[in-house]
């Protein structure tokens, strides 16, 4: 019985923890055009809470680094083992999935969405989110043409992770990087931004409520 107390006790000074400082907010770019609004996502997000980035070696094709918060550290697949040396060091996917209260993939190209779907983590971002908390929120914001958007396996894909509680945040129609018109570009980043807030707020809300 004193083990459980201490164990609810460490579960409320927790909560209480998570109420006092800052949302800490795990931002991640996967290989789309659309990455080349990362910068601006990260600021949204950097004014309200601790930041940290997640970067494919693809999006940082558009990734204007010198650009990001000077408090918001990128990491990219190759810092994953950089700092491993033997057993029992810490492994960075773990240690960012542990530090985050909210994951969100912005963009979310149509490779990894498959890669998500299908439970593979051959990068930094998705050994992330194999091992992620879904009690935990994580959302997604997709950005890809229309014919990538409209094909059966994204449908399929999304299905999937809607199992597991993951939240989309659907693309917008407007001319896409291609040149074509068509639903697939990825939302603003304001609107991502407001999106991921609310929830985190009214859950606090729902909290404070049942005490």
């Amino acid at each position: 019985m004193a083990h459980l107390d201490a164990v609810d006790l460490d579960m409320e000074q927790s909560s209480a923890n998570t109420v006092a400082r800052k949302p800490r907010i795990l931002l991640a770019a996967s290989g789309s055009v659309a990455a080349i609004k990362f910068s601006n996502l990260c600021h949204c997000f950097s004014e309200w809470a601790e930041v940290k980035a997640v970067a494919t070696k693809s999006s940082l094709h558009f990734i204007d680094k010198p650009s990001l918060p000077k408090n918001v550290a990128l990491y990219t697949d190759e810092d994953e083992w950089s700092g491993w040396q033997r057993i029992g060091d810490s492994v960075l996917h773990i240690e960012l999935r542990r530090w985050a209260d909210i994951m969100v993939i912005a963009p979310l190209s149509a490779n990894t969405l498959a890669k998500i779907a299908g439970g593979l983590c051959d990068n930094l971002l998705t050994c992330i989110v194999r091992a992620w908390d879904y009690s935990k929120p994580l959302f997604v914001a997709p950005a890809m043409n229309t014919f990538m958007w409209t094909n059966p396996f994204t449908e399929r894909h999304l299905m999937a992770l809607d199992e597991f509680g993951i939240s989309l945040i659907p693309p917008v129609s407007k001319r896409l990087a291609c040149g074509d018109y068509g639903n697939g570009a990825m939302a603003e980043p304001s609107l991502i931004f407001t999106t991921v807030r609310l929830l985190f707020e009214s859950r606090l809300q729902a909290g404070s409520n049942s005490d």
